[in-house]
């Protein structure tokens, strides 16, 4: 049986392979927690002018010391700054992915909430989504909503 050679065209048509599929994911993974932190730190930081690990570990229901190996985590690839027993900072790389984090968050919430999807269930479901969305998609949701993401202000 003579096989026809696949044109590189075709292939890119096809998708990514199973195999760049899953390394895609597993690197989203490794990802997801430190767009959690930074977006959480941020957020931290806009409401009440400062980020601390007990106000982390609160809000992300898990042990200090699980907070703690994080944010040494962060500090090791350049997103946040801390000392022991004081706030926890964003540098400017670390304020950059949590924007971008919570862009994406916005887009996928208000894209399952066009779709009639309770806002509840979509700001839960945006939580996990956001983290897994490619840019193609996420340009695709944009689209879909049109201007309705005009109104909202940057954080």
């Amino acid at each position: 049986m003579k096989r026809t050679p696949l044109n590189s065209s075709k292939l890119r048509q096809a998708g990514p392979s199973p195999v760049a599929a899953r390394r895609r994911t597993r690197e989203e993974h490794s990802q997801e927690t430190a767009q959690d932190y930074v977006e959480l730190i941020a957020a931290l930081i806009a409401e009440t002018g400062e980020a601390r690990a007990i106000d982390l570990a609160r809000r992300l229901g898990v042990t200090h010391v699980t907070v703690s190996r994080t944010v040494q985590r962060l500090q090791r690839v350049g997103y946040v700054t801390a000392q022991p027993y004081r706030s926890i900072f964003l540098t400017d790389a670390g304020r950059k992915l949590a924007k971008e984090s919570r862009r994406r968050h916005e887009v996928v919430f208000e894209f399952l909430k066009s779709l009639g999807i309770p806002e509840t269930v979509a700001q839960s479901d945006a939580e996990g989504i956001e983290h897994h969305v490619s840019p193609e998609t996420l340009a695709a949701f944009r689209e879909h909503l049109g201007g309705a993401l005009a109104g909202k202000r940057e954080r």
